[in-house]
């Protein structure tokens, strides 16, 4: 998994899989899903995510233990 912030276009990109993307819904006005062509998702893009995501510049990650 892979997350990407761009701050020239304010978009946070979480990427699942690295595999094309065969098609693209927007879900909700500014969250984009990409799926592949199996209709598996593939990556959630935010628009504006400094107005919609707490600290877009910063992850952290938790594991289940």
């Amino acid at each position: 998994m892979r997350v990407s912030y761009d701050t020239k276009t304010d978009t946070l990109t979480v990427i699942f899989r690295g595999v094309p993307v065969a098609e693209s819904d927007e879900e909700k006005p500014g969250v984009i899903l990409d799926y592949d062509a199996a209709g598996n998702i593939v990556s959630i893009e935010v628009l504006d995510a400094s107005r919609r995501v707490e600290e877009p510049g910063t992850v952290t990650v938790h594991t289940a233990e």
